[in-house]
């Protein structure tokens, strides 16, 4: 039955049974009546089907661990607890389009290469001696730590660690290239890559978040930089807030970029890292976009389209596209710190990017 909504501009048909009797053969031929759908189809604002959703990693963690004895690596290609939205179990996504799970690795494991067309990032949880081959570049990461893994570039992951296993997080935009039809998956003929001789080849090259090295010959949509280490992420953040209080709606956050153009890492998928200071609090604001956050430092709280959510170090949370949210820091004596990625990229090269916020007298405003 058609959405009729008495407004002029608007759909507003009734049914009838000489229009059941039309639609009726419509349906035969493979058509319909745009009318009969147009105000679904056409929403007076973003209506996403992802609702607000906080994973707790408390919670998480023993089931992630129990994984780890119940099925090899090598068997399972990636061993990963994927999170999904209540609302999306249909693509497995964790809200909108996005993808994420927790991964872990043994001590000595490691994983066969492979490339797909999906993008990929990794933020590491917990665990020393976690790895990662992109192309050849072999990559050492640690806690807190943010790598990519542009779409088909050849990669594989290990723990060179003999004594603790590793979790970290993924995320991939799985989601949104199967709705394009674009997918790809393919397994390295040798299984593994032979890396380079040098360890952090790209962070050697393009890390040094001051000079620029001649990269006239780069051409790849993604960042050359594939690591992006948490001692200089917190160290941005905290000179950057001797200076500033960043934005009323987020704190003072920065985004990882792609050196060569000062753009997003990776074409679908930005990442930001937030700094909320000691017992501070936003306004609320919403976007078109969708985020997944994970809580790198501190305790806090969010509320995410009216639903409360509690979270300490290591909890994940998700915010749908255009709803309201905010957050604060609930110690008094220590800052906390917000990490995410999204789909912000996408959004703004369709030039469907729109913000309101909340000013203090809880009034709109066009951000």
């Amino acid at each position: 039955m058609a959405r009729i909504e008495d407004i002029p501009g608007r759909a507003r048909v009734h049914d009838n049974a000489e229009l059941d009797e039309y639609y009726a053969r419509l349906e035969k031929v493979g058509t319909g009546a745009l009318w009969t759908v147009a105000n679904e189809i056409e929403p007076w604002y973003p209506q996403p089907a992802s609702v607000p959703m906080h994973w707790r990693y408390e919670v998480m963690r023993p089931l992630v661990v129990e994984s780890a004895s119940l099925v090899r690596g090598e068997e399972a290609g990636r061993r990963v607890v994927y999170l999904v939205n209540d609302g999306r179990r249909d693509i497995a996504a964790a809200v909108g389009l996005l993808y994420t799970g927790l991964q872990i690795m043994n001590p000595g494991e490691s994983m066969t290469a492979h490339r797909h067309a999906a993008s990929a990032l990794r933020f590491v949880v917990e665990g020393t001696g976690a790895w990662t081959i992109v192309d050849g570049d072999r990559l050492r990461v640690g806690p807190n730590d943010f790598a990519i893994t542009p779409n088909g570039t050849w990669h594989e992951h290990g723990n060179e660690a003999d004594d603790n296993f590793v979790i970290w997080q993924d995320g991939l935009d799985i989601p949104l290239v199967n709705a394009l039809d674009a997918n790809f998956y393919e397994v390295h003929s040798d299984l593994h890559q032979v890396p380079g001789k040098v360890i952090n080849t790209s962070i050697l090259t393009h890390g040094s978040g001051v000079l620029k090295p001649d990269s006239r010959s780069w051409s790849k949509p993604y960042s050359p930089l594939l690591g992006y280490p948490w001692e200089q992420t917190y160290e941005a953040l905290l000179n950057l807030s001797k200076v500033s209080d960043g934005t009323p709606y987020d704190g003072v956050i920065m985004e990882y970029v792609n050196p060569h153009t000062g753009g997003s890492v990776m074409p679908t998928m930005g990442a930001r890292m937030q700094r909320l200071s000691p017992g501070q609090a936003t306004l609320a604001h919403r976007h078109t976009g969708s985020v997944v956050y994970h809580v790198a430092k501190g305790r806090g709280h969010s509320i995410v389209g009216g639903q409360r959510f509690d979270w300490k170090e290591h909890d994940i949370f998700v915010v749908p596209s255009w709803a309201w949210h905010e957050h604060a820091n609930d110690d008094q004596d220590n800052d906390a710190c917000l990490f995410q990625f999204n789909d912000f990229p996408m959004i703004h090269s369709l030039a469907l990017w729109r913000e309101e916020g909340m000013d203090a007298n809880s009034e709109h405003q066009d951000v």
